[in-house]
């Protein structure tokens, strides 16, 4: 069972993966986590693959993380009388708040927020952005468009607005309600869609309550604009590059996808990069040769997570994407120069605290320690591996910590293997031997190597790291 990768997996659950058989290959293959997408399946069927990835994890002994990814606001317009429509450019086209079925000279859009926001001259793009109108004129129920680049149209299509920031939650009735239920559940980390500005991942940590972590999904140019703020109020971000690359001019999304993973590793956030990673495997066997570039580049990034949507989620070959994935991460990290190329952005990094500075001394020991075998973090929050983790040693990162959700959230981060031990926290003379034991059972190191060790003393109060620990094994 594959756990000798530092980069992580997240697969999306759905038909293709649905069964307790399909989501053990996925776990033998190289999944680390799984994404329970909530804009498809029933709350019973949520709950049914919950129980089994549970009892996958007791069985290899993994803690395996479950993300439940809420759907957030979907906008989308109304019916046609025909199946479809063909709009010609320059034509004039109008939205409006009319129910009745629309011809290939309107339509309903059924969100009065949008009427709200836009302006003349704005962009409207439908159809994942195959369609692009442009605003002549408004009113409060009609907005007038020019087509800019046409082409055919057919009901409930999604409706994107580039440059423009909607007066809505990214948290809908339907979310709230999906919400409660994951939190029941017991998920790790909650997916927030439809980010447009730091209050929105505010309000969401307020509904949790601390009862999961964040991730917010990076779709919008709103959020980019804030994006170090968004990135530290978050406990995580998803590089979403499906709408990302609709709202923004798509040959800015490699950038922005280097610029984002850049901003995580500042503040010590994970971040998964995500959609069309694998692509062309929900329907064959072998990914294309430019994907399987694209997946070995976020690897080279240094993101912490790759993510598998409908190629898991739909495909026809779930588990030997998984294991493809599994194969290309493996080939990258073992290139000699990926360290190096992980290690970039440690030079800009600011070491202005007592934190920063054990564990950014403590990476540099992994380098020039030619005996140094494992880093060991024991962690009451997560904070003290999460900081681990960003500096991107090159070596196995074990987070000991008294917690099992603790553990099960750090399973989407860059190099990290989760122990629990409550025995160790209450007794802090026990951590050389503990250390010795842990590293014994995963059969790492050998007699005259070292275990680097970092910590918050005392043990088991959160956000603090003030100790660095060598041990001679």
């Amino acid at each position: 069972m594959p756990i000798d990768t530092h980069t992580k997996i997240l697969a999306t659950v759905g038909p293709s993966t649905a069964s307790a058989q399909m989501l053990e290959k996925l776990v033998q293959n190289g999944a680390d986590a799984f994404r329970f997408n909530f804009s498809h399946g029933t709350k019973e069927e949520h709950a049914e693959r919950y129980e089994i990835v549970r009892n996958l994890a007791l069985k290899y002994n993994r803690h395996l993380t479950i993300v439940a990814d809420l759907q957030g606001p979907k906008l989308r317009i109304g019916t046609f009388q025909t199946p479809k429509v063909d709009l010609q450019k320059n034509e004039e086209f109008v939205l409006d708040m009319n129910p009745a079925a629309g011809d290939k000279t309107r339509v309903c859009l059924p969100h009065k927020e949008i009427f709200e926001a836009v302006q003349n001259g704005d962009m409207l793009l439908l159809n994942d952005g195959n369609i692009r109108l442009k605003v002549k004129q408004k009113s409060a129920e009609k907005i007038v468009t020019e087509v800019v680049v046409g082409g055919e149209l057919s009901a409930h299509k999604g409706v994107n607005l580039p440059n423009v920031k909607l007066p809505i939650s990214a948290i809908t009735e339907k979310d709230r309600e999906d919400l409660a239920f994951a939190l029941k559940l017991g998920v790790d980390w909650v997916c927030l869609s439809f980010v447009q500005s730091v209050e929105d991942v505010k309000e969401a940590k307020r509904l949790i309550a601390n009862k999961a972590w964040v991730i917010s999904k990076l779709e919008k140019p709103s959020a980019i604009a804030e994006l170090d703020d968004i990135v530290k109020e978050s406990d995580g971000i998803m590089v979403a590059r499906g709408d990302l690359g609709v709202e923004c001019p798509i040959e800015d999304l490699p950038v922005m996808q280097k610029d984002i993973v850049k901003a995580c590793r500042k503040f010590a956030k994970p971040v998964i990069v995500a959609t069309q990673m694998l692509e062309s495997m929900i329907q064959n066997p072998t990914p294309t040769r430019a994907e399987v570039s694209d997946v070995a580049t976020a690897v080279y990034d240094g993101a912490d997570t790759v993510m598998l949507s409908a190629e898991t989620a739909a495909g026809n070959y779930p588990a030997e994407t998984v294991q493809m994935m599994h194969n290309i991460i493996m080939q990258v990290e073992k290139d000699d120069d990926y360290y190096e190329l992980v290690q970039r952005d440690r030079k800009v990094m600011c070491v202005d605290d007592m934190a920063d500075a054990i564990t950014y001394t403590a990476c540099d020991m992994t380098y020039v320690l030619p005996k140094a075998a494992a880093v060991m973090t024991y962690t009451a929050s997560g904070f003290t591996t999460l900081l681990m983790a960003r500096e991107r040693p090159n070596l196995p990162i074990f987070a000991v910590t008294s917690s099992q959700d603790v553990a099960r959230r750090l399973g989407i981060v860059w190099g990290v293997r989760a122990v629990v031990n409550d025995e160790i926290f209450n007794d802090f003379s026990k951590i050389d031997q503990a250390s010795r034991s842990m590293l014994k059972e995963y059969n790492i190191g050998k007699k005259g190597d070292y275990l680097i060790i970092t910590a918050g003393y005392p043990l088991g109060q959160k956000g603090m790291t003030n100790m660095l620990h060598t041990l001679e094994l």
